[in-house]
């Protein structure tokens, strides 16, 4: 009986979503993956069974980094709102960053193909869910510390931002200049307390 090929999974998770991020995952094919990772596709398939399951591996490492960054973001911040601001600030940056054409690799799962493949989009969904889990709690901790007035529904709020937050990561392919997306981020966040400025 063959070894199995030893390999770096997370090194090969990350090849894989390099590729799927750049072009696709109808467009890429299983010999790209091989090419890309230096897997022959007997290993790519002894490892994770299917195109399919390899790149739901990608997305969900790709998903608790995204929520792992969202957390430390809004805790190293002085203050709830203050956070948000960071987020938002660090948001409008990666629009208008030389990067953002590749917009949010969970945000173009969702808008490719999670609405044909039932596993994909439970896995878009959960992470959508946690991440704004992450804003709404933070949005409560502002309220109880009197950031934001009493009457604002921290879960609205928090849906209001999560979508436009995904809006501005769809916005980052249009290239649009750092003095736009800063703008853009201004007029969001005065749902907050009706300043909205950004660093």
């Amino acid at each position: 009986m063959a070894r199995p090929a030893e390999f770096d999974r997370d090194d090969v998770l990350d090849k894989a979503m390099n590729a799927f991020w750049e072009q696709g995952y109808c467009a890429t094919g299983v010999a790209e993956l091989s090419a890309v990772t230096r897997l022959k596709p007997g290993s790519l398939y002894g490892a994770f069974e299917s195109k399919q399951k390899l790149f739901m591996a990608t997305l969900d490492r790709y998903g608790k980094a995204s929520v792992e960054w969202l957390q430390g973001t809004l805790s190293s911040a002085p203050s709830p709102v203050a956070g948000i601001r960071s987020l938002f600030a660090a948001v409008a940056a990666d629009a208008a960053g030389t990067a953002a054409r590749r917009s949010c690799f969970l945000v173009n799962t969702a808008l490719e193909i999670a609405r044909h493949e039932e596993p994909i989009r439970d896995l878009v969904s959960r992470y959508f869910r946690e991440i704004e889990g992450v804003l709404r709690r933070t949005l409560e901790r502002a309220r109880e510390q009197g950031e934001i007035s009493q009457d604002k529904d921290p879960g609205a709020l928090a849906a209001f931002l999560i979508l436009n937050i995904w809006g501005l990561r769809v916005l980052g392919a249009t290239k649009p200049s750092h003095e736009q997306a800063s703008l853009m981020v201004t007029q969001i966040l005065r749902v907050l307390d009706g300043k909205g400025e950004v660093q």
